[in-house]
């Protein structure tokens, strides 16, 4: 997978535009991720991305970075993927590129508005 484009509300991923927050997998996009508490990570919202064991997780918090991700998430990530992280979308979508393809299992959460 690759994500050619990012812009709020925005993502284009191997040619299909979403307009919906995505998880992308190495085999798959799932435009359906909601969040239990919309502009807020918690537990519940990170099973989906950990149901296919990353070796990496990424977490993007929306264009201007208003998704709060607790620091209690963030260790929670970390004791469930070896590398793990969290930054506002579009570094995000940079971030999935830059590891994407590899050896290892790289997964990203990307909130694509606020």
């Amino acid at each position: 997978m690759s994500i050619e484009h990012y812009e709020f509300g925005r993502i284009t991923i191997d040619g299909e535009t979403y307009r919906s927050d995505v998880i992308v997998w190495p085999e798959e996009v799932d435009d359906s991720w909601w969040r239990v508490e919309g502009h807020g990570l918690c537990r519940e919202d990170l099973e989906p991305l950990l149901s296919k064991d990353p070796d990496v997780l990424i977490i993007g918090t929306g264009a201007h970075g208003a998704m709060a991700v607790p620091p209690e998430m963030v260790r929670y990530m970390a004791g469930r993927a070896s590398e793990v992280h969290v930054e506002r979308t579009g570094r995000a979508c940079e971030i999935y590129n830059e590891l994407a393809g590899g050896e290892r299992r790289v997964v990203a959460g990307l909130h694509l508005t606020c």
